[in-house]
């Protein structure tokens, strides 16, 4: 039974029951006001004569209709319905105060599902996933647009499939939480490519009139499987207020889903991205919790290629590296360096990364007069390309502060006392995780995103330079931009990058010379650095032997090669060159039974050719076709051999069995340096 509380009005006392929501309506409420007199009388409140009143005959007793809409003043009313007994005096309780809610609006902003496929009306169509503001009805959503409708050209037949995918990055880095400030939301992209082998004559890369390309949930070697994230996150929660849209759980801010979670097909299908001319998963909302609660920074998923009646034709399992290890804790948890005992009121919530996200923001406010109040997206002020999906460039408030990069970068590289900040040496030793200035905020020492065939004897200073450089402190060189239109300016982040030829620049016979040239690797052929010698601004270095050179004006992720394959379908991705962890190496070992760089050329061709030089960065067929074929070549142009086996014959890193392998009656080993005299005695049998 509801509790009575006794509640006072000008000239009226009325009670209601405690709980009831002012709006409730349809119901009867009767007030005793004789006996409510009487209580006042009791605790010495004076009572208006009409309740003080003791002639039963004379108590009125009411009954009302439900309470009116509550109005924008705040109040809301009823009427008397009747009134017992006849001839009663009393004074009814007909007006209150309450919250007015304003009613729902028009909506003014919508998130769309990807445009289905054009149809042979010329017409695509989409469908609304949300919109803005909240509890929005109504509004002109765009739901149906013009195309040109392709036929769609019939699958190859009589031929296998394989299809090639990879993270764009090497590792995406995720919020572990978003309800203090965001740097970067659940977006994990990857891009995909279908190969259809001919029987005969060259394969054929396949388009979106063609194929199309999913992904689902697959278990790695562990049992670990990774298909949901609602739970997982409170990125749902604060979605709203930090990217201004509201998404259904489970939903990325591109509309893709993950697989346990997509509400139809077109959520886990790729898009045909026509710029680079391959498929795109842009932005899976994953996070690096696996269904059983365990944290796996490396799942996998299986990026399927369908025909367009719906049958599978090949597939791929596809490590999406993501990584909550985009820690401030190290510095900025309380008691830490930048949040010192006694110097401010800092944060005490016992999770560190909050607290330390905390320490941040009142150090902020402290030092720069700002009022920030959680949740804050950090790119509101501070530019990010990684969050411009539209790529318009900084706009409103951004256009007045730095960016991202350099608030974080070149503001912090001051701060790096006692951890490693600088390329390693030729023959020197990769700094422990946990000292690298990297990974005080990159993913990190446990996670050690870099990873690969490089991160033996090098580490990302020997790239990108140090955090003073990738914070654009000092001005690009002439050529250390990408597309040259920002020479002699602070570099951009995520564009003006370091580039495969800048270490990659000579073969055995044809080097690149540059003044103030870093040290050789030991190999002898490649730069140990990608930048020059006291080059401040780490400008990459363009190589003038461009053999294993990206296209030009392009990073290597977003480049392409042989057969026009992506540059990362055969080496890797960004920062995890072949061969990476067990998870990296599955889909290379998928596509030519081992890991390492695609060298095989089986994996593409059902009919191989047996000689020539026209394959990846001027490369002759491998396996034992090839030896039965070779000495023609090496008879007519033995110059073009020691390009790769070196100018004694005798082998160089580039001519590396990719496998072990047994060639006319010899076993070669993987990693064996090729040359003439591993099977003769020089370039004269």
């Amino acid at each position: 039974m509801a509790r009575t509380t006794m509640r006072w009005t000008p000239g009226a006392l009325a009670s209601r029951p405690t709980g009831a929501h002012p709006g409730t309506r349809g119901h009867a409420v009767t007030a005793r006001l004789g006996l409510a007199a009487a209580v006042l009388a009791a605790l010495g409140v004076s009572v208006p004569a009409a309740l003080a009143d003791d002639d039963e005959g004379r108590r009125c007793t009411y009954t009302y209709s439900a309470w009116s809409a509550c109005q924008p003043a705040g109040t809301q009313t009823r009427t008397v319905l009747s009134s017992s007994p006849r001839g009663c005096r009393g004074t009814p309780y007909v007006t209150r105060s309450c919250t007015y809610v304003p009613p729902a609006g028009t909506c003014a902003s919508f998130t769309y599902s990807a445009w289905g496929s054009c149809q042979s009306n010329n017409t695509q169509t989409r469908t609304v996933t949300s919109s803005s503001p909240s509890g929005c009805t109504g509004g002109s959503p765009l739901l149906t647009q013009s195309c040109t409708y392709v036929p769609p050209s019939p699958t190859p037949s009589g031929t296998a499939f394989k299809v090639f995918g990879n993270n764009d990055l090497g590792m995406h880095c995720v919020d572990k939480s978003f309800a203090v400030f965001s740097i970067l939301p659940p977006y994990n992209v990857v891009d995909a490519q279908v190969v259809a082998l001919q029987s005969t004559g060259r394969p054929v890369v396949l388009n979106q009139s063609q194929v199309d390309v999913r992904y689902s949930a697959v278990a790695d070697a562990t049992g670990s499987v990774n298909s949901t994230s609602p739970g997982k996150s409170d990125f749902w929660q604060f979605v709203q207020q930090l990217y201004g849209v509201a998404l259904p759980q489970g939903e990325g801010l591109e509309g893709m889903w993950m697989p346990a979670d997509a509400p139809n097909q077109a959520g886990v299908t790729l898009v045909w991205d026509a710029a680079l001319g391959l498929f795109k998963a842009p932005g899976i909302p994953i996070f690096p919790i696996d269904d059983a609660g365990k944290v796996n920074r490396y799942p996998l998923m299986r990026f399927t290629a369908y025909d367009k009646a719906g049958k599978a034709l090949g597939s791929s399992d596809v490590v999406l590296p993501v990584s909550e290890e985009t820690s401030c804790q190290n510095c900025h948890a309380t008691g830490k360096v930048a949040a010192p005992t006694g110097a401010r009121a800092w944060a005490t919530d016992a999770d560190l990364e909050a607290q330390s996200r905390r320490n941040v923001l009142i150090l902020h406010n402290a030092r720069t007069g700002t009022n920030l109040q959680a949740p804050v997206l950090c790119a509101t002020c501070h530019y990010s390309p990684a969050l411009d999906l539209t790529g318009s460039g900084a706009s409103g408030q951004q256009t007045s502060h730095k960016t991202m990069s350099a608030v974080m970068h070149a503001y912090h590289s001051g701060k790096m006392a006692g951890l490693a900040d600088s390329p390693v040496a030729v023959g020197g030793t990769v700094p422990a995780a946990t000292s690298q200035s990297c990974y005080q905020c990159h993913p990190g020492a446990t996670t050690q995103c870099l990873r690969g065939a490089m991160t033996a004897k090098l580490d990302c200073q020997n790239c990108h330079g140090n955090m003073a450089a990738v914070g654009g402190q000092v001005p690009l060189l002439t050529g250390g931009s990408i597309d040259g239109t920002n020479d002699g300016k602070s570099r951009r982040p995520w564009l003006d990058l370091p580039r495969c030829e800048s270490c990659h620049a000579s073969d055995a016979m044809t080097r690149t010379s540059v003044t103030n040239a870093p040290p050789l690797a030991a190999d002898g052929l490649r730069f140990n650095n990608a930048f020059r010698n006291n080059d401040a601004s780490a400008s990459p270095i363009l190589a003038t032997n461009k053999r294993f050179a990206e296209e030009p004006g392009k990073l290597y992720r977003k480049s392409k090669g042989h057969g026009g394959l992506a540059c990362e379908a055969c080496h890797g991705s960004t920062h995890a060159i072949w061969s990476g962890n067990a998870n990296d190496n599955v889909a290379a070992t998928q596509l030519q039974g081992h890991s390492g760089t695609i060298g095989e050329c089986s994996t593409c061709h059902k009919s191989a050719p047996t000689n020539g030089l026209n394959g990846p960065h001027g490369m002759h067929p491998v396996g034992s076709g090839w030896v039965s074929a070779h000495r023609s070549q090496a008879e007519s142009n033995l110059a073009a051999c020691r390009a790769c086996h070196g100018a004694n014959d005798r082998g160089t890193v580039l001519s590396r069995m990719f496998a072990t392998r047994s060639l006319a009656g010899r076993t070669l080993t993987a990693g064996t340096a090729v040359g003439c005299y591993t099977c003769h005695d020089g370039p004269n049998p």
